[in-house]
């Protein structure tokens, strides 16, 4: 059962019409939620990021939609759904601009609808390559913007789709896109840190990378329970080949380490380190 508005429907009748903004023009926003045991991960988080990007894109945000009335929306989704508070699972929350027009929107009002998955992890986890080797590469044939709305989860996706079939199609496990500046900005489906001796580095938001709910637990949890050092600074293609370790993160997967990129293989210890904060 899916939640479209408030009413619950089958998944064969969460329909939207053909000229739905989010369908015509990528114009909605959405949030990929964790709830695990009756709790929703990071959910502070995942709220003030969406009224953040509702913002930015000058939607404009309903009287009800508090945190207090989105979180018993996602839980009553996931009762309809007859899913028990005791498995984990990932909720995914769009809100699109629910206005007739063409580029020009007649109005600002909002539209939502929540989707619920089961999930077979019971807790963010650490994917092990030991077991499972883990093959990046970047993604060269188009590139994404630097700047405030490549920070937005928009359903405007079409780059990283790209991404995932250059992957597929040339048996890599994931690619890293990079700005106009060559600069690398993030994975496929994460955000990108990068290892060297005693120093942790992610890029920074002003690259274009998006503004992960995860990226920001993990660095304040480097800054407050480790003493590695951690910097939001660019990253270049070069910088991989001189690293210990590469790791990929989002609020779904928990950490995933990279095994090798091209001729240079990678261990997988500052990961484990981190991973037990969580």
């Amino acid at each position: 059962m899916i939640n479209l508005n408030n009413e619950f429907v089958s998944n064969k009748q969460a329909n939207l019409n053909i000229t739905n903004r989010a369908i015509a023009y990528g114009d909605a926003l959405f949030e990929t939620i964790r709830v695990v045991k009756g709790e929703i991960l990071f959910w502070e988080d995942h709220y003030f990021r969406l009224m953040s990007s509702m913002r930015i894109l000058r939607m404009k945000i309903p009287m009800n939609f508090t945190l207090e009335f989105l979180e018993k929306e996602i839980f009553t989704t996931i009762k309809s759904n007859g899913l028990t508070q005791d498995v984990s699972l990932r909720v995914k929350l769009t809100v699109y601009r629910d206005s007739e027009g063409l580029y020009t929107p007649n109005s600002n009002e909002v539209g939502y609808f929540i989707q619920v998955k089961r999930l077979d992890n019971s807790r963010l986890s650490l994917n092990s390559i030991s077991d499972s080797p883990y093959i990046i590469e970047l993604f060269k044939d188009h590139y994404v913007n630097a700047g405030l709305l490549s920070n937005l989860k928009s359903t405007n996706r079409i780059i990283n789709t790209l991404a995932g079939i250059f992957a597929k199609e040339n048996d890599f496990h994931n690619l890293l896109l990079l700005n106009h500046d060559k600069k690398i900005i993030e994975a496929i489906n994460g955000n990108v840190f990068v290892v060297k001796g005693n120093t942790i580095t992610t890029p920074p938001l002003s690259d274009g990378c998006i503004n992960g709910v995860f990226r920001k637990q993990l660095i304040n949890t480097i800054k407050k329970k480790t003493s590695f050092t951690v910097e939001e600074k660019s990253i270049s293609p070069f910088e991989l080949q001189k690293s210990d370790e590469i790791f990929i993160t989002n609020a779904i997967l928990g950490i995933q380490s990279v095994s090798k990129y091209r001729k240079k293989s990678f261990v997988q210890k500052v990961a484990k380190a981190l991973i037990v904060h969580f």
